[in-house]
């Protein structure tokens, strides 16, 4: 990878461990979702405010797989892994993806009534969104020539 690449997929890899501990969404943190709400869906009759209340252990938490994330992008920019760096990114944009499908389907009244509220101020959901479309295009940038001898 050129060095530029290796650079901004250092700086991608910080903001996406930076996001794992700020607001996603309204005040709902990455620590307050459970990995089962990811693949069961959120309790029926629950509000962001109960979310963002509960308790919620690390490990099963969204936050580790957000850090887990981050530490492949990172292993990536150090070594100049792409195989790394698409599996980071590849498996950070399918969280975000199932993140916001299941936020759709449990409080889509809610999110489209008072998005602007909500979104305001989520910078860990810009930081973790933004970080990671950074760093898929570097991973896109064309490898550095080797000079023919």
């Amino acid at each position: 990878m050129r060095t530029f690449v290796h650079l901004l997929l250092l700086v991608c890899a910080v903001a996406v461990a930076v996001s794992a501990f700020g607001p996603l969404i309204g005040t709902v943190e990455a620590r307050h979702v459970r990995l089962t709400e990811l693949r069961d869906g959120f309790p029926a009759g629950r509000s962001l405010d109960q979310i963002q209340s509960q308790s919620v252990t690390f490990q099963s938490s969204l936050a580790l797989v957000v850090l887990c994330v981050a530490a492949v992008v990172l292993l990536a920019a150090l070594f100049g892994s792409r195989l790394l760096g698409w599996l980071g990114v590849v498996v950070g944009l399918v969280t975000v993806g199932v993140l916001a499908w299941r936020l759709d389907g449990s409080f889509d009244h809610q999110l489209r009534n008072d998005y602007q509220h909500l979104l305001t101020g989520a910078w860990g959901l810009y930081a973790l969104g933004g970080g990671l479309l950074i760093a898929l295009l570097c991973l896109l940038v064309p490898r550095e020539r080797r000079p023919a001898f």
